[in-house]
Protein backbone atom coordinates (compact mmCIF):
# COMPACT_ATOMS: atom_id res chain seq x y z
CA UNK A 1 0.00 0.00 0.00
CA UNK A 2 3.06 2.43 0.28
CA UNK A 3 3.75 5.39 2.76
CA UNK A 4 1.11 7.92 1.70
CA UNK A 5 0.00 8.58 4.53
CA UNK A 6 2.66 8.37 6.35
CA UNK A 7 4.43 11.31 4.70
CA UNK A 8 1.39 13.27 4.61
CA UNK A 9 1.25 13.12 8.87
CA UNK A 10 5.03 14.00 8.92
CA UNK A 11 4.37 16.99 6.23
CA UNK A 12 1.19 18.47 8.36
CA UNK A 13 2.37 17.12 12.00
CA UNK A 14 6.12 19.10 10.79
CA UNK A 15 3.89 21.85 9.39
CA UNK A 16 2.74 22.35 13.18
CA UNK A 17 5.63 22.67 14.57
CA UNK A 18 6.85 25.13 12.23
CA UNK A 19 3.67 27.30 13.07
CA UNK A 20 3.92 26.37 17.33
CA UNK A 21 7.77 27.49 16.15
CA UNK A 22 6.93 30.77 14.51
CA UNK A 23 4.38 31.43 16.96
CA UNK A 24 6.42 31.49 20.26
CA UNK A 25 9.01 33.64 18.56
CA UNK A 26 7.51 36.04 17.02
CA UNK A 27 6.59 38.02 20.68
CA UNK A 28 10.31 37.34 22.00
CA UNK A 29 11.78 38.46 19.12
CA UNK A 30 11.83 42.06 19.83
CA UNK A 31 13.46 41.64 23.41
CA UNK A 32 15.96 39.10 22.70
CA UNK A 33 17.17 40.38 18.85
CA UNK A 34 15.48 43.73 18.17
CA UNK A 35 17.05 46.92 17.69
CA UNK A 36 17.26 47.63 21.77
CA UNK A 37 17.05 43.61 22.50
CA UNK A 38 19.58 42.16 24.69
CA UNK A 39 21.55 40.57 21.33
CA UNK A 40 20.45 42.77 18.56
CA UNK A 41 20.71 41.13 15.12
CA UNK A 42 21.62 44.81 13.34
CA UNK A 43 24.91 44.93 15.16
CA UNK A 44 25.36 41.25 14.85
CA UNK A 45 25.12 41.66 10.90
CA UNK A 46 27.39 45.08 11.08
CA UNK A 47 29.88 43.51 12.58
CA UNK A 48 30.10 40.51 10.58
CA UNK A 49 29.80 42.69 6.94
CA UNK A 50 32.75 44.64 8.33
CA UNK A 51 34.83 41.75 9.65
CA UNK A 52 34.15 39.31 6.67
CA UNK A 53 33.22 41.75 3.91
CA UNK A 54 31.46 39.55 1.26
CA UNK A 55 31.95 36.19 2.85
CA UNK A 56 29.78 37.28 5.49
CA UNK A 57 26.29 35.74 3.19
CA UNK A 58 27.81 32.39 3.17
CA UNK A 59 28.98 32.28 6.60
CA UNK A 60 25.48 34.14 7.85
CA UNK A 61 22.92 32.70 5.25
CA UNK A 62 19.96 35.30 6.39
CA UNK A 63 17.51 37.45 4.80
CA UNK A 64 17.90 40.00 7.59
CA UNK A 65 20.96 41.17 5.63
CA UNK A 66 18.98 44.09 3.65
CA UNK A 67 17.36 44.87 6.69
CA UNK A 68 17.19 43.68 10.09
CA UNK A 69 14.79 46.20 12.33
CA UNK A 70 11.92 45.15 14.69
CA UNK A 71 9.54 45.11 12.14
CA UNK A 72 11.20 42.98 9.44
CA UNK A 73 12.29 40.39 12.57
CA UNK A 74 8.64 40.80 13.26
CA UNK A 75 7.22 40.47 9.85
CA UNK A 76 9.78 37.23 8.91
CA UNK A 77 7.96 35.32 12.16
CA UNK A 78 5.06 36.55 10.87
CA UNK A 79 5.49 35.51 6.99
CA UNK A 80 6.56 32.17 8.86
CA UNK A 81 2.93 31.98 10.54
CA UNK A 82 1.31 32.18 7.31
CA UNK A 83 3.33 29.67 5.39
CA UNK A 84 3.12 27.19 8.21
CA UNK A 85 -1.18 27.57 7.85
CA UNK A 86 -0.45 26.94 3.85
CA UNK A 87 1.46 23.73 4.49
CA UNK A 88 -0.59 22.49 6.98
CA UNK A 89 -3.96 22.83 4.61
CA UNK A 90 -2.00 21.23 2.15
CA UNK A 91 -1.05 24.21 -0.17
CA UNK A 92 2.20 24.29 -2.03
CA UNK A 93 4.15 22.28 0.75
CA UNK A 94 7.10 21.40 -1.70
CA UNK A 95 7.76 25.25 -1.98
CA UNK A 96 6.50 26.31 1.51
CA UNK A 97 8.51 24.15 3.33
CA UNK A 98 11.60 26.10 1.37
CA UNK A 99 10.29 29.18 2.48
CA UNK A 100 10.07 27.91 5.86
CA UNK A 101 13.12 26.71 5.71
CA UNK A 102 14.96 30.00 4.91
CA UNK A 103 12.63 31.71 7.29
CA UNK A 104 13.66 29.86 10.33
CA UNK A 105 17.42 29.59 9.03
CA UNK A 106 17.74 33.40 8.49
CA UNK A 107 16.84 34.49 12.36
CA UNK A 108 18.36 31.35 13.79
CA UNK A 109 21.35 32.47 11.66
CA UNK A 110 21.44 35.77 14.04
CA UNK A 111 20.11 34.18 16.84
CA UNK A 112 23.19 33.21 18.33
CA UNK A 113 22.70 31.58 21.97
CA UNK A 114 18.68 32.62 21.86
CA UNK A 115 18.33 30.17 18.87
CA UNK A 116 21.24 27.39 19.16
CA UNK A 117 19.20 24.59 20.70
CA UNK A 118 19.43 21.04 19.59
CA UNK A 119 16.16 21.46 17.95
CA UNK A 120 16.12 24.49 16.18
CA UNK A 121 18.87 22.36 14.18
CA UNK A 122 16.51 19.49 14.17
CA UNK A 123 13.55 21.83 12.49
CA UNK A 124 16.17 22.83 10.02
CA UNK A 125 17.13 19.46 9.00
CA UNK A 126 13.70 17.77 9.03
CA UNK A 127 12.33 20.69 6.90
CA UNK A 128 15.02 20.05 4.29
CA UNK A 129 13.85 16.61 4.19
CA UNK A 130 10.59 17.53 3.52
CA UNK A 131 11.34 19.63 0.71
CA UNK A 132 12.72 16.39 -0.94
CA UNK A 133 9.34 14.42 0.58
CA UNK A 134 6.73 16.69 -0.77
CA UNK A 135 4.92 16.07 -3.18
CA UNK A 136 4.83 18.81 -6.13
CA UNK A 137 1.82 20.99 -7.12
CA UNK A 138 -0.67 23.51 -5.84
CA UNK A 139 -2.61 21.51 -3.58
CA UNK A 140 -1.67 17.22 -3.98
CA UNK A 141 -3.65 15.75 -1.26
CA UNK A 142 -2.30 12.20 -0.31
CA UNK A 143 0.58 12.65 -3.67
CA UNK A 144 -0.31 9.49 -4.91
CA UNK A 145 1.06 10.98 -8.30
CA UNK A 146 3.97 12.00 -6.39
CA UNK A 147 5.22 9.48 -3.84
CA UNK A 148 7.58 9.23 -1.25
CA UNK A 149 11.24 8.18 -2.97
CA UNK A 150 12.65 5.62 -0.74
CA UNK A 151 15.97 7.26 -0.57
CA UNK A 152 14.14 9.80 1.18
CA UNK A 153 12.39 8.10 3.23
CA UNK A 154 15.77 6.05 4.07
CA UNK A 155 17.24 9.54 4.91
CA UNK A 156 14.26 10.38 6.96
CA UNK A 157 14.61 7.43 8.70
CA UNK A 158 18.09 7.49 9.72
CA UNK A 159 17.35 11.15 11.06
CA UNK A 160 15.11 9.75 14.19
CA UNK A 161 17.54 6.82 14.17
CA UNK A 162 20.58 9.94 15.02
CA UNK A 163 18.07 11.40 17.45
CA UNK A 164 17.26 8.76 19.53
CA UNK A 165 20.58 6.67 19.23
CA UNK A 166 23.00 9.14 19.52
CA UNK A 167 20.59 10.81 22.57
CA UNK A 168 21.18 7.36 24.51
CA UNK A 169 24.59 7.06 23.50
CA UNK A 170 25.78 10.20 24.52
CA UNK A 171 24.66 9.01 28.15
CA UNK A 172 26.19 5.88 28.22
CA UNK A 173 29.75 7.16 26.58
CA UNK A 174 30.13 9.93 28.88
CA UNK A 175 31.06 7.86 31.69
CA UNK A 176 29.05 10.07 33.68
CA UNK A 177 28.91 8.06 37.40
CA UNK A 178 24.94 8.60 37.51
CA UNK A 179 24.09 7.33 34.34
CA UNK A 180 26.20 4.26 35.27
CA UNK A 181 24.58 3.93 38.30
CA UNK A 182 21.42 4.22 36.98
CA UNK A 183 20.48 7.34 39.68
CA UNK A 184 20.61 9.68 37.33
CA UNK A 185 16.90 10.59 37.24
CA UNK A 186 16.98 11.51 41.00
CA UNK A 187 18.07 14.25 39.83
CA UNK A 188 16.57 15.07 36.28
CA UNK A 189 13.38 15.90 37.34
CA UNK A 190 14.58 18.78 39.37
CA UNK A 191 17.47 19.92 37.55
CA UNK A 192 16.33 20.24 33.78
CA UNK A 193 16.12 23.17 32.69
CA UNK A 194 12.11 24.20 33.19
CA UNK A 195 10.62 21.42 34.75
CA UNK A 196 6.62 20.89 34.97
CA UNK A 197 4.53 19.97 38.42
CA UNK A 198 4.40 16.21 37.30
CA UNK A 199 8.14 16.98 37.24
CA UNK A 200 8.22 17.63 40.96
CA UNK A 201 6.02 14.49 41.31
CA UNK A 202 7.88 12.46 39.70
CA UNK A 203 11.03 13.62 41.53
CA UNK A 204 9.37 11.53 44.83
CA UNK A 205 9.39 8.86 43.20
CA UNK A 206 11.66 6.05 45.53
CA UNK A 207 15.38 5.57 44.19
CA UNK A 208 13.91 1.88 42.81
CA UNK A 209 11.57 3.32 40.57
CA UNK A 210 14.26 6.13 39.50
CA UNK A 211 16.86 3.37 38.30
CA UNK A 212 14.26 1.21 36.39
CA UNK A 213 13.18 4.45 34.07
CA UNK A 214 16.61 5.40 33.66
CA UNK A 215 17.02 1.78 32.38
CA UNK A 216 14.22 1.52 30.32
CA UNK A 217 15.09 4.80 28.91
CA UNK A 218 18.91 3.00 27.62
CA UNK A 219 16.61 0.17 26.75
CA UNK A 220 14.45 2.58 24.17
CA UNK A 221 16.92 4.77 23.10
CA UNK A 222 19.91 2.17 22.68
CA UNK A 223 17.75 -0.36 20.95
CA UNK A 224 14.18 0.43 19.70
CA UNK A 225 15.84 2.89 17.44
CA UNK A 226 17.57 -0.38 15.07
CA UNK A 227 14.27 -1.86 14.34
CA UNK A 228 13.73 1.14 11.89
CA UNK A 229 15.80 -0.19 9.76
CA UNK A 230 13.66 -3.56 9.42
CA UNK A 231 10.91 -4.18 6.78
CA UNK A 232 7.17 -2.13 7.43
CA UNK A 233 6.63 -4.96 9.78
CA UNK A 234 9.35 -4.72 11.78
CA UNK A 235 9.45 -1.14 11.83
CA UNK A 236 6.02 -0.37 13.06
CA UNK A 237 7.31 -1.76 16.12
CA UNK A 238 10.08 0.79 17.05
CA UNK A 239 7.37 3.31 17.84
CA UNK A 240 5.66 2.23 20.68
CA UNK A 241 8.81 2.63 22.79
CA UNK A 242 9.96 5.76 21.05
CA UNK A 243 6.59 7.30 21.68
CA UNK A 244 6.31 6.27 25.30
CA UNK A 245 9.68 7.99 26.23
CA UNK A 246 8.43 10.92 24.07
CA UNK A 247 5.31 11.79 26.29
CA UNK A 248 6.88 11.06 29.45
CA UNK A 249 9.58 13.92 28.76
CA UNK A 250 7.15 16.20 27.37
CA UNK A 251 4.62 15.32 30.35
CA UNK A 252 7.65 16.30 32.92
CA UNK A 253 9.35 18.80 31.60
CA UNK A 254 9.01 21.95 29.48
CA UNK A 255 10.67 21.39 25.72
CA UNK A 256 8.88 23.62 23.52
CA UNK A 257 8.18 21.96 20.34
CA UNK A 258 10.89 19.44 20.46
CA UNK A 259 8.63 16.60 22.02
CA UNK A 260 6.11 16.60 18.76
CA UNK A 261 9.22 17.28 16.27
CA UNK A 262 10.46 13.94 17.53
CA UNK A 263 6.84 12.13 17.43
CA UNK A 264 6.04 13.93 13.71
CA UNK A 265 9.70 11.99 12.51
CA UNK A 266 8.15 8.45 13.62
CA UNK A 267 5.26 8.58 11.06
CA UNK A 268 8.21 7.97 8.39
CA UNK A 269 8.50 4.62 10.20
CA UNK A 270 4.70 3.81 9.74
CA UNK A 271 3.73 2.46 6.31
CA UNK A 272 -0.33 2.66 5.32
CA UNK A 273 -1.55 -0.82 6.11
CA UNK A 274 0.00 -0.23 10.10
CA UNK A 275 -1.55 2.85 9.88
CA UNK A 276 -5.22 1.49 8.51
CA UNK A 277 -5.02 -1.25 11.54
CA UNK A 278 -4.74 1.09 13.98
CA UNK A 279 -7.36 2.60 13.42
CA UNK A 280 -11.02 1.30 15.12
CA UNK A 281 -12.90 -1.27 13.13
CA UNK A 282 -15.72 1.57 13.29
CA UNK A 283 -13.18 3.63 11.39
CA UNK A 284 -11.82 1.11 9.01
CA UNK A 285 -14.34 0.90 6.17
CA UNK A 286 -13.99 4.71 5.85
CA UNK A 287 -10.29 3.99 4.72
CA UNK A 288 -10.00 4.12 0.90
CA UNK A 289 -6.52 2.92 -0.19
CA UNK A 290 -5.08 4.98 -2.70
CA UNK A 291 -2.33 2.99 -4.69
CA UNK A 292 0.96 5.25 -5.58
CA UNK A 293 1.81 5.21 -9.07
CA UNK A 294 5.50 4.14 -10.01
CA UNK A 295 7.64 7.34 -10.83
CA UNK A 296 10.73 7.13 -12.73
CA UNK A 297 13.97 8.54 -11.25
CA UNK A 298 14.27 12.05 -10.26
CA UNK A 299 16.71 14.37 -9.18
CA UNK A 300 15.70 14.56 -5.72
CA UNK A 301 16.58 10.94 -5.84
CA UNK A 302 20.44 12.06 -6.19
CA UNK A 303 19.92 15.15 -3.95
CA UNK A 304 18.41 12.37 -1.66
CA UNK A 305 20.98 10.14 -1.90
CA UNK A 306 23.65 12.87 -1.01
CA UNK A 307 21.54 13.65 2.22
CA UNK A 308 21.55 9.77 3.52
CA UNK A 309 25.80 9.67 2.64
CA UNK A 310 25.91 13.14 4.77
CA UNK A 311 24.02 12.20 7.56
CA UNK A 312 26.09 8.41 7.29
CA UNK A 313 29.46 10.59 7.71
CA UNK A 314 28.07 12.28 10.67
CA UNK A 315 27.36 9.10 12.10
CA UNK A 316 30.57 7.44 11.18
CA UNK A 317 32.40 10.95 12.36
CA UNK A 318 30.65 10.49 15.75
CA UNK A 319 31.96 7.06 16.68
CA UNK A 320 35.44 7.20 14.80
CA UNK A 321 36.34 10.87 15.11
CA UNK A 322 36.38 13.83 12.11
CA UNK A 323 39.76 13.65 11.81
CA UNK A 324 38.98 10.26 10.34
CA UNK A 325 36.79 11.40 7.63
CA UNK A 326 38.12 11.57 3.76
CA UNK A 327 39.16 14.99 3.17
CA UNK A 328 36.18 15.72 -0.12
CA UNK A 329 33.53 14.32 2.94
CA UNK A 330 34.83 16.60 5.51
CA UNK A 331 34.99 19.32 3.58
CA UNK A 332 31.38 19.47 2.38
CA UNK A 333 30.64 18.66 6.07
CA UNK A 334 32.06 21.89 6.59
CA UNK A 335 30.76 23.58 3.91
CA UNK A 336 27.26 22.99 5.13
CA UNK A 337 27.43 23.84 8.49
CA UNK A 338 26.88 27.93 7.79
CA UNK A 339 23.09 26.01 6.93
CA UNK A 340 22.54 24.78 10.24
CA UNK A 341 20.32 21.56 8.71
CA UNK A 342 22.98 18.76 9.92
CA UNK A 343 24.05 17.80 12.73
CA UNK A 344 24.73 15.09 15.46
CA UNK A 345 22.55 14.39 18.68
CA UNK A 346 22.48 13.75 22.48
CA UNK A 347 20.70 15.41 25.19
CA UNK A 348 21.84 15.16 29.04
CA UNK A 349 24.88 13.60 28.06
CA UNK A 350 26.51 14.74 31.60
CA UNK A 351 23.62 14.75 34.48
CA UNK A 352 23.82 18.20 35.90
CA UNK A 353 23.11 17.00 40.02
CA UNK A 354 22.66 20.34 41.52
CA UNK A 355 20.25 23.14 40.24
CA UNK A 356 21.54 26.96 40.06
CA UNK A 357 19.43 29.87 39.11
CA UNK A 358 20.50 33.04 38.27
CA UNK A 359 17.89 35.88 39.65
CA UNK A 360 18.42 39.25 38.55
CA UNK A 361 17.20 41.95 40.90
CA UNK A 362 17.40 46.05 40.94
CA UNK A 363 17.60 48.91 43.24
CA UNK A 364 17.09 52.62 43.27
CA UNK A 365 19.55 53.21 46.07
CA UNK A 366 22.17 50.37 45.95
CA UNK A 367 20.27 49.06 49.56
CA UNK A 368 17.17 47.63 48.91
CA UNK A 369 16.99 45.28 46.18
CA UNK A 370 14.38 43.79 44.30
CA UNK A 371 13.79 40.81 42.28
CA UNK A 372 12.34 40.56 38.89
CA UNK A 373 10.47 37.52 37.28
CA UNK A 374 10.23 34.92 34.49
CA UNK A 375 7.26 33.83 33.34
CA UNK A 376 9.19 30.14 33.85
CA UNK A 377 11.81 30.17 36.19
CA UNK A 378 11.49 28.54 39.33
CA UNK A 379 11.31 32.51 41.52
CA UNK A 380 9.09 32.47 44.57
CA UNK A 381 9.42 29.45 46.63
CA UNK A 382 5.57 28.86 46.65
CA UNK A 383 5.48 29.30 42.75
CA UNK A 384 4.41 26.01 41.35
CA UNK A 385 6.45 25.06 38.49
CA UNK A 386 4.45 26.48 35.06
CA UNK A 387 3.69 24.18 32.38
CA UNK A 388 4.83 26.35 29.15
CA UNK A 389 3.15 23.86 26.41
CA UNK A 390 5.06 24.18 22.83
CA UNK A 391 6.08 27.35 23.66
CA UNK A 392 9.86 27.84 24.06
CA UNK A 393 10.59 30.43 26.32
CA UNK A 394 13.93 31.22 24.92
CA UNK A 395 15.20 34.05 28.12
CA UNK A 396 13.76 31.53 30.74
CA UNK A 397 16.34 28.43 29.13
CA UNK A 398 19.38 30.50 28.74
CA UNK A 399 19.30 31.56 32.22
CA UNK A 400 19.31 27.85 33.08
CA UNK A 401 22.16 27.46 31.18
CA UNK A 402 24.24 30.56 32.19
CA UNK A 403 24.03 29.41 35.43
CA UNK A 404 25.98 26.08 34.92
CA UNK A 405 28.67 28.88 33.86
CA UNK A 406 30.37 32.11 34.35
CA UNK A 407 29.48 35.28 33.09
CA UNK A 408 32.63 35.97 30.68
CA UNK A 409 30.91 32.12 29.37
CA UNK A 410 27.81 34.29 28.62
CA UNK A 411 28.45 38.09 27.16
CA UNK A 412 24.68 38.51 26.88
CA UNK A 413 23.76 38.93 30.55
CA UNK A 414 25.24 42.21 30.90
CA UNK A 415 23.81 43.71 28.31
CA UNK A 416 20.05 41.87 29.88
CA UNK A 417 21.07 43.88 32.75
CA UNK A 418 21.91 46.94 30.92
CA UNK A 419 18.52 46.71 28.95
CA UNK A 420 16.50 46.14 32.13
CA UNK A 421 17.88 49.37 33.34
CA UNK A 422 16.64 51.62 29.90
CA UNK A 423 13.90 50.01 30.53
CA UNK A 424 13.53 48.43 26.44
CA UNK A 425 9.98 47.55 26.09
CA UNK A 426 10.92 44.30 24.25
CA UNK A 427 13.22 42.65 27.28
CA UNK A 428 10.71 43.71 29.91
CA UNK A 429 7.83 41.98 27.71
CA UNK A 430 9.88 38.49 28.35
CA UNK A 431 9.27 39.08 32.26
CA UNK A 432 6.61 37.93 34.42
CA UNK A 433 6.91 40.42 37.45
CA UNK A 434 8.93 43.84 36.86
CA UNK A 435 9.08 45.16 40.21
CA UNK A 436 9.86 49.05 38.43
CA UNK A 437 7.32 49.49 35.65
CA UNK A 438 7.61 51.88 33.79
CA UNK A 439 10.72 53.68 36.44
CA UNK A 440 13.70 51.36 35.83
CA UNK A 441 15.73 50.53 38.59
CA UNK A 442 19.33 52.29 39.21
CA UNK A 443 21.08 49.97 40.26
CA UNK A 444 20.96 45.96 39.36
CA UNK A 445 22.83 42.68 39.67
CA UNK A 446 22.61 39.24 39.11
CA UNK A 447 22.74 36.72 42.03
CA UNK A 448 23.17 33.15 42.31
CA UNK A 449 20.92 30.29 44.19
CA UNK A 450 21.24 26.87 44.34
CA UNK A 451 17.33 25.35 44.16
CA UNK A 452 15.77 21.99 44.74
CA UNK A 453 12.70 20.69 44.69
CA UNK A 454 10.76 20.35 48.16
CA UNK A 455 9.92 17.16 49.83
CA UNK A 456 6.51 16.22 49.55
CA UNK A 457 6.61 16.36 53.51
CA UNK A 458 8.13 19.90 53.37
CA UNK A 459 6.01 20.99 50.76
CA UNK A 460 2.56 19.47 53.14
CA UNK A 461 4.45 21.71 56.27
CA UNK A 462 5.38 24.76 54.19
CA UNK A 463 3.20 25.03 50.77
CA UNK A 464 6.42 25.53 48.98
CA UNK A 465 7.47 24.28 45.97
CA UNK A 466 10.97 24.76 45.88
CA UNK A 467 13.79 25.35 48.58
CA UNK A 468 17.05 27.55 47.92
CA UNK A 469 20.26 29.09 49.63
CA UNK A 470 22.23 31.86 48.04
CA UNK A 471 25.38 31.18 46.56
CA UNK A 472 26.50 34.89 45.99
CA UNK A 473 26.90 37.28 43.58
CA UNK A 474 26.90 36.12 39.94
CA UNK A 475 27.57 39.65 38.19
CA UNK A 476 27.72 43.31 39.32
CA UNK A 477 26.19 45.43 40.09
CA UNK A 478 26.05 47.63 37.84
CA UNK A 479 24.80 51.15 38.02
CA UNK A 480 22.86 52.60 34.67
CA UNK A 481 23.30 56.81 34.35
CA UNK A 482 19.43 57.76 34.88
Amino acid sequence: MGELRGRWLFLRGLALCHLLAFLSLAPQLEGLLGETGILPAAQYLDRVARDFGPERFYLVPTILWFDASDPTLVAAAALGVGVSLLVLFGFWPRLGFLLLWALYLSISSVGRAFLAFQWDILLLEATVLAVLLSPGGLRPGLGADDPPRPLALGAGRLLLFKLMFLSGWAKYASQDPTWRDLSALTFHYQTQPLPTTLGWLAHQLPLGVHQASALLMFGIQLLAPFLLFLPARGRRWAVPPLLLLQLLIGLTGNYGFFNLLAVVLMALALDDATLQASLPNSLRALWREVRPKVRPAHLRDGLAGVLLALQLALLFARFAGGDRLPGPIAATLDFFRPFRSLNNYGLFAVMTTERREIVIEGSRDGQTWVAYGLPFQPGPLERAPVWAGPHMPRLDWQLWFAALGEVRDNPWIPSLLARLGDGAPGVRRLLWVDPFGDDPPIHLRAQLYRYRFTTSAERERSGQWWAREPLGLYYGPITVDP
